[in-house]
């Protein structure tokens, strides 16, 4: 096969119907029969020399050069590929190093092995050009939705068509028990797109929140607009889907407009999903009345929201308690999926039962450490007290508003307080003691002797030790573990030391221990209020 010969214009017709076939750029197909030629001159003359081959884009012929590089005397390796400056003195005037001597050489007639070898270079290329477009294609349309054919079905997943590729739809991407024949038509979200070494790799979902999202941007143009938007979805795919929408003109209902008349916009995507019943819940800044929101039909009581440890109480009449949580939970699910918040549900009955619980433990406090009688320790905790500290350190005109209650009582009462308080901070500094706990922890500004105990049972000695733990073992915190969120307790949370005041007790700590220089801590916190500043400027800014 002589590529070189006669007919060179056929490189270029062969070059442009490729690259139309694979809608690649007819260049990247010329380099590739370049790079195929060279090859095959090198077999020919030798793998060692540096030969390389042009095409001419308009009159297709192919010019063969050999070029050598001129290099210093002691780095000359490749005696075909490489010359030294006084050998490059025949051939140029004045070499330097650096500089590339080019001979044109005669050009090769391809045998049959290296016909075949040229064009595995050419299909190579062909097919790296090919990935590369189809990913730029599609990695700008993820987070969109894409309609395409179905082709085949695999163990459960659905290959599909998307005209000039192919993407995957998982078994548990689909909606319930959906099944799919070849040629079916199918409207999916792109969830993701992957480079990799077989080509591009396009995942898409039925089941992901924002494919709904994304459906109800179809089907309404306020959303579209950006005067409504959707800012958050939760789903049960298949069965029932809440979605919390706000409206940025007074005029327009979020609600009405989403549903549609006689329910024509909602319905559109409900037919799309396979009957998926969609709550509609307008949007609240106020996460307790965005959840009351979230949670019909049934009724609310009363919310009690802990934004700490991101939970949230809901408090339902006892005949509304199935509701609420749903079918198999699924009503609490969604909410809490929608929210962003843990859901504890109770009944009006149970909430009154662990409220009596806590009147009668506090109650029971006071009587044992003040040693009062019941009834006057149940005056203190119906005004609101709730620890001995409350009581002890208090100003002596909120004792004075407790019924019955006469200066002379309030301050025994503090004083009973005080004194069976400092017992304890001193059995608790004698059991540190014994436990080896060393001055420089005892002496520790922020820390109660309750707490170094506390410390020191959990192996927390000295300084040192204090300095290195983390402000969630001393506050505690959450973590996901199998997509559950669990309580990880931690050793000063009974004295509540929040995350806040744990991370200032442990800097602090390592700044009397000289690790971290004060001067650096105090630049950073100036810097991040900086950085605040600018971002609520921005805020306002837009508003």
């Amino acid at each position: 096969m002589a590529i070189t010969s006669a007919n060179q214009l056929e490189l270029l017709q062969t070059a442009e119907a490729v690259a139309r076939e694979k809608m690649i750029d007819p260049s990247l197909v010329i380099e590739a029969m370049e790079e195929s030629l060279a090859r095959a001159a090198k077999s020919r003359y030798g793998s060692e020399m540096d030969i390389r081959v042009k095409i001419d884009r308009k009159t297709g012929r192919a010019s063969f050069t050999r070029v050598r590089t001129v290099v210093e005397d002691d780095l000359l390796e490749n005696y075909q590929a490489e010359m030294t400056v006084q050998q490059a003195k025949q051939y140029m005037a004045d070499p330097k190093v650096g500089d590339q001597y080019v001979e044109e050489v005669p050009p090769v007639d391809l045998g049959r092995i290296a016909a075949q070898s040229a064009k595995q270079v050419i299909l190579q290329k062909v097919r790296e050009a090919e990935r590369d477009r189809q990913y730029e294609e599609f990695k700008d349309r993820q987070g969109t939705i894409i309609n395409g054919q179905v082709k085949r079905e695999e163990y459960g997943n659905v290959i599909v068509d998307i005209g000039r590729g192919e993407a995957i739809l998982r078994r548990n991407e689909k909606i319930g028990r959906e099944s799919y024949r070849p040629g079916d038509r199918i409207r999916c979200y792109v969830k993701d797109v992957r480079r990799e070494a077989r080509g591009p790799q396009i995942f898409l979902s039925r089941t992901a929140p924002e494919f709904m999202a994304e459906l109800f941007k179809m089907e309404v143009p306020e959303i579209y607009d950006g005067i409504i938007e959707i800012k958050a979805v939760a789903r049960d795919p298949g069965s029932r889907a809440k979605i919390g929408v706000i409206s940025y003109d007074g005029s327009i209902d979020p609600v009405g407009a989403c549903v549609g008349m006689r329910g024509s916009r909602v319905q559109a995507v409900v037919n799309e999903l396979q009957g998926e019943k969609i709550d509609i819940i307008p949007w609240n800044e106020d996460m307790p009345t965005f959840l009351v929101n979230a949670l019909q039909p049934a009724e609310v009581s009363k919310v009690v929201l802990d934004e700490d440890a991101e939970r949230i109480e809901v408090v339902v009449p006892d005949e509304q308690l199935s509701l609420a949580i749903g079918r198999r939970g699924q009503n609490v699910r969604l909410a809490s999926q929608l929210t962003g918040l843990d859901i504890d549900i109770m009944t009006e009955e149970e909430e009154s039962k662990r409220r009596q619980a806590e009147f009668e433990e506090r109650t029971k406090l006071f009587m044992d450490t003040l040693d009062v009688d019941e009834f006057f320790a149940q005056l203190l905790v119906a005004e609101g007290f709730t620890n001995l500290e409350e009581v002890a350190y208090v100003e002596l005109d909120e004792l004075l508003v407790i019924d019955g209650v006469d200066e002379g009582t309030a301050e025994e009462l503090q004083t009973r307080a005080r004194e069976f308080l400092e017992e304890q901070a001193r059995k608790a500094l004698e059991k540190a003691r014994e436990l080896g706990v060393e001055d420089s922890l005892i002496e520790f500004e922020g820390l109660t002797p309750q707490m170094v105990e506390a410390l020191a049972e959990d192996g927390i000695k000295s300084l040192e030790d204090f300095a290195t733990c983390a402000d969630w073992e001393l506050a505690g915190g959450w973590t996901t573990v199998d997509g559950e969120r669990q309580k990880d307790d931690g050793l000063l949370e009974k004295f509540n030391v929040d995350l806040d005041e744990a991370q200032n007790l442990i800097m602090t700590a390592r700044v009397m221990l000289g690790w971290v220089d004060p001067e650096e801590l105090v630049a950073e916190s100036a810097e991040g209020d900086e950085l605040e500043g600018d971002d609520d400027a921005a805020e306002e800014s837009e508003a």
